[in-house]
């Protein structure tokens, strides 16, 4: 019996060892499965995580895709507003270049005016002057031509009807050279007083 008993043991301890063994694995093996589990839970919150991460940068790329493509068409609205701006201040500044050439010509030809006209002017100021120094010189030598004119009436007034009469008789002929002398003088002093042009 006590070998019996012992057996009995050595079966239980056999059988017992075993299905200790089989708990201890059976232990192991459901802590590997609750790392496992754990590990895959984690493994999948990561993955969640990753993704909604993801589904964020996607979200973030195409925001900034379509803010990039308004910048690129506020450039290109920029870019055709500057090209215009440049045509129309190229256009004006052409303008201002006719208008400029325009003006000097005009000014060129009233200067060349103007400048005709002051040597016209000079010229009929220098005329005028002339012509008042002539017209002096006249009026000057016609009241010297009348004073001659009165001389002469005088001198033929102060002659008596007899001197008259002898002076011209072709026969005594007597004042006959003095009479030509007189008018010769008299015709001099005349000639001296033509006006010339």
């Amino acid at each position: 019996m006590r070998l019996l008993g012992l057996s009995s043991i050595a079966v239980v301890a056999l059988l017992v060892s075993p299905a200790a063994h089989a708990d201890q694995e059976s232990d192991r093996l459901r802590e590997a499965l609750r790392s496992a589990t754990a590990q895959a839970r984690a493994a999948e919150d990561q993955r969640a995580a990753v993704q909604a991460k993801l589904t964020a940068a996607e979200q973030e790329r195409d925001r900034l895709r379509k803010q990039n493509e308004g910048y690129r068409a506020q450039v290109k609205e920029a870019e055709q507003a500057y090209r215009q701006a440049v045509k129309d201040f190229n256009e004006r500044i052409a303008e201002r270049d006719d208008s400029l050439e325009k003006w000097k010509a005009a000014y060129g030809e009233a200067a060349s005016v103007a400048r005709t006209k002051d040597a016209e002017r000079s010229k009929f100021e220098g005329e005028a002057t002339n012509w008042k120094a002539s017209a002096k010189a006249c009026e000057s030598k016609n009241v010297r031509l009348v004073k001659i004119a009165d001389d002469v009436v005088k001198q033929y007034e102060a002659m008596d009807p007899m001197e008259k009469v002898i002076s011209h008789d072709p026969v005594f002929g007597l004042k006959r050279v003095e009479h030509q002398n007189a008018a010769q003088d008299f015709r001099d002093k005349i000639i001296e007083q033509k006006a010339k042009p």
